[in-house]
């Protein structure tokens, strides 16, 4: 009976001795974890999400092309997004959002449809533009059929390289300025081809980042 009494026991104490490892174990595991995170130190976020700070007397600007006929493109300048679909502002063909060149506000936002629409609108709205402000251009869809030499001449003049090649249901984003003396940096472009795109009939979306210098008088 001492026997078994003292195997008892010794079987309690080790079952015991095991819990409290085990438990002792996990705690010091969750308390390595909460520490971890405590002291991790999260990436910076910049403006629009930007991978890197602009530079003093700049404007933080992000913007990508429509997907296709099915996601919508989205603007941002300044951590503010000026076109999206969640906005419900943009639409089939040239997306454009105008910017104060000296302060950054939004001017205007407006879509363009180069499918079924006119081009004699966005013709008018493109020679109402002041000097001294920033264009942002995203297509959605197709953004260039009814394009014309005239419309895309004045496009140039903002400081588009692209805008002569556009084509069917290129995928194309741009930032310029009216009254630009050089051609912009901000310019990307993807064409059409049934042999590298990315979604049946449209090639994959176009992203583009940067820092806008701010206009000085």
């Amino acid at each position: 009976m001492r026997v078994a009494g003292a195997a008892k026991l010794v079987v309690a104490v080790a079952v015991f001795l095991l819990t409290f490892y085990v438990i002792s174990q996990v705690f010091e595991i969750k308390m390595d974890a909460s520490l971890g995170n405590l002291f991790a130190t999260k990436p910076p976020r910049y403006k629009c999400g930007i991978s890197k700070a602009c530079p003093e007397k700049h404007f933080a600007f992000k913007m990508a092309s429509g997907a296709a006929n099915v996601v919508g493109p989205k603007i941002c300048l300044e951590d503010n997004v000026l076109m999206s679909g969640v906005k419900n502002n943009v639409g089939r063909g040239i997306n454009v959002a105008l910017a104060n060149g000296k302060t950054g506000e939004v001017l205007d936002t407006k879509y363009f449809d180069m499918w079924g629409g006119d081009v004699a609108p966005f013709i008018e709205f493109l020679k109402a533009i002041q000097d001294g402000t920033i264009v942002l251009m995203g297509t959605y869809d197709d953004g260039a059929t009814k394009l014309n030499d005239e419309a895309r001449r004045l496009i140039a003049e903002l400081g588009s390289t692209s805008i002569t090649n556009l084509g069917f249901r290129d995928n194309w984003v741009f930032c310029g300025g009216k009254g630009i003396k050089t051609k912009s940096p901000f310019e990307q472009h993807i064409k059409n081809n049934k042999d590298t795109n990315k979604y049946e009939g449209w090639p994959e979306v176009v992203e583009m980042e940067g820092c806008i210098p701010q206009k000085q008088d």
